[in-house]
């Protein structure tokens, strides 16, 4: 969204690229800014992330987000029930993360759960350089056009688009909202690999994400 294009420096951008390099943090391939990460069947808008209760026995992490922040899923359903499931632990993990960026809190126990190995590396490195840049962020993220490829029974791929347009940086002391036009595309392509863990939570391993692509801007 607007927010992360301009919001955070280069070196800090660089910093979680480095620990992202092979496929909701991630390494951004086409642009200065990362991001949190293409079509399914008609599932209609939603702006509460999917029920993941098809997805096993653990327990998922009550996320709320605050008032002036919506993460909304469009066509989020494919009537398939393990990509359901996929889907679903997905928005999690961008819920989480988003959370944990608006709290500021590196350890916040979302990030653990949604993300392994790499990946959790990487999203903790990203909520550090939000809450070292001392902001956060308000308003509306777009998550549409999902495709899930599995590979197995614990293995699979996601690739989605995100339309940032609706987001906007705030300072964290004075809650400023910063709606200066950006130069940036607010369209970013996301890869994610996930990994199904023994509680049945399929976990992100790796993320890519590509800012600007063609596929998200249509």
């Amino acid at each position: 969204m607007n927010r992360r294009p301009r919001l955070l420096t280069t070196a800090a951008v660089g910093a979680m690229a480095a620990l992202l390099l092979t496929a909701c943090g991630g390494n951004d391939s086409g642009s200065k800014g990362n991001d949190k990460i293409a079509g399914a069947d008609t599932g209609g808008e939603t702006s509460a992330s999917p029920s993941a209760s098809a997805t096993g026995s653990a327990e998922r992490p009550k996320i709320e987000l605050p008032s002036d922040v919506t993460d909304k899923y469009e066509d989020w359903k494919t009537g398939d029930d393990a990509k359901d499931a996929i889907l679903a632990d997905t928005a999690g993990r961008i819920d989480a993360t988003n959370d944990a960026i608006l709290r500021g809190d590196t350890g916040a126990p979302g990030l653990s759960f949604y993300y392994r190995d790499k990946a959790l590396n990487g999203a903790v490195e990203w909520v550090k350089a939000y809450v070292d840049a001392n902001l956060s962020f308000t308003g509306t993220t777009r998550y549409y056009a999902p495709q899930v490829t599995l590979s197995g029974e614990k293995s699979a791929a996601v690739v989605y688009c995100a339309d940032e347009s609706k987001g906007f940086n705030k300072n964290r002391k004075t809650n400023k909202v910063d709606k200066t036009p950006s130069d940036e595309s607010p369209y970013v392509l996301y890869n994610t690999r996930l990994e199904k863990n023994k509680q049945g939570v399929w976990q992100a391993t790796n993320l890519i994400s590509k800012r600007g692509d063609k596929t998200c801007a249509a």
